[in-house]
């Protein structure tokens, strides 16, 4: 049982930990999304949902550990960002499968090169926060790649969306639009997610100097 003392112990270790592991689930999940990309099969679907219940479950764990830890060694504001940036990220790539599915839309060359991009960003990711403890200039290398390559996704939606609207030719195209630019905007918001990561680790390794 954690006696009043533990509260006033930074817990280092336990917050990074779990930082750490959140990152990872959400890398696991993008790059099943990424495979259901490909092969846009049921067990990368399953792959996906499955990743990010279990980055869930770890947010979970350190939002408690927030609230039972009166110092910590990172500023609980930024611990608390920061994965709730990551959350953000393996739940815009789980919506995506959603409304994929829903809406009855197949991978496409646009989907894949953006998905591929965020797969590379979230790794990006899940190295910064495991090198912050030790090597804080290297997470912050880390963070720069990250937001280097959600200019590249930005870059791709652009693409995507300029040759979505090239003109419709009835209906039937219309709708396929409008759903595409809706899975378009899912997978944009989920490098928008992954740059307010990277910029995250970009203060946390500021404080630290």
């Amino acid at each position: 049982m954690m006696g009043w003392k533990d509260l006033f112990k930074p817990r280092q270790d336990k917050f990074l930990g779990l930082l750490v592991e959140q990152a990872a689930k959400t890398l696991e999940g993008i790059e099943a999304l990424e495979d259901y990309m490909k092969s846009e099969s049921e067990e990368a679907a399953k792959r996906v949902t499955k990743a990010e219940k279990e980055a869930d479950e770890v947010r979970r764990i350190l939002i408690d550990e927030l609230l039972h830890t009166f110092i910590t060694p990172i500023d609980r504001e930024d611990i608390f960002a920061l994965s709730r940036a990551i959350d953000d990220i393996i739940d815009y790539g789980h919506t995506t499968v959603d409304e994929m599915e829903i809406l009855d839309v197949d991978p496409n060359p646009h989907l894949q090169h953006m998905v591929s991009k965020l797969r590379k960003a979230a790794e990006e990711i899940h190295m910064g926060v495991l090198r912050l403890k030790d090597h804080p200039n290297v997470a912050n290398d880390h963070a720069v790649r990250a937001k280097a390559l959600e200019n590249q996704v930005e870059q791709i939606y652009r693409e995507a969306i300029a040759d979505l609207f090239s003109g419709p030719k009835d209906l039937e195209h219309v709708i396929k639009m409008l759903k595409l630019r809706e899975i378009y905007r899912h997978l944009s918001n989920c490098a928008d997610r992954g740059d307010e990561a990277a910029n995250i680790i970009g203060d946390i390794v500021v404080k630290k100097a």
